[in-house]
């Protein structure tokens, strides 16, 4: 089992992996930040001073000024405002993560880039396209190739 583990931890999938995750860590609380700090302020100033976070709903039917005060007095609460933030902070992640995929996409393509082949007339293989001779049976392209064209 510790070879296995071994084997598996070496491998750069794993490493790739735990990069990954802790590159998306960083990444959520940018992307929180921008949403809480840079996005709700003037969104929440555009529809009459609305701060998002302040948002909820008390289910005990007693009023409270904020979130906070309903949390500290024990009431249970429906927090649509913090959704309304966590909605916009998903939108932004699928968004940079989908510009970050198009990007990577364009200058790494992700299969490799098969060669181009043409089919052997003797014996029906693929073969590349610049062989002269089909390494399966060993045929002369090039003779086949100016007899058909000659035809």
């Amino acid at each position: 089992m510790f070879k296995d583990f071994k084997a598996f931890i070496s491998k750069g999938n794993a490493l790739g992996m735990a990069v990954g995750i802790v590159i998306g860590a960083a990444f959520t609380s940018i992307v929180n930040s921008l949403v809480n700090d840079i996005i709700m302020p003037p969104l929440g100033l555009l529809i009459g001073n609305v701060d998002f976070t302040n948002l909820f709903i008390s289910l005990n039917g007693t009023h409270y000024d904020t979130l906070k005060a309903a949390q500290s007095a024990g009431a249970p609460t429906i927090n649509y405002g913090m959704f309304i933030n966590n909605i916009i902070s998903f939108l932004i992640i699928a968004f940079s993560v989908f510009l970050i995929i198009k990007l990577v996409s364009k200058y790494m393509p992700l299969e490799p880039k098969q060669p181009a082949t043409k089919e052997c007339p003797y014996c029906l293989s693929a073969v590349p396209e610049k062989a002269t001779k089909c390494p399966h049976c060993t045929s002369e392209l090039i003779e086949q190739e100016s007899r058909t064209s000659s035809l």
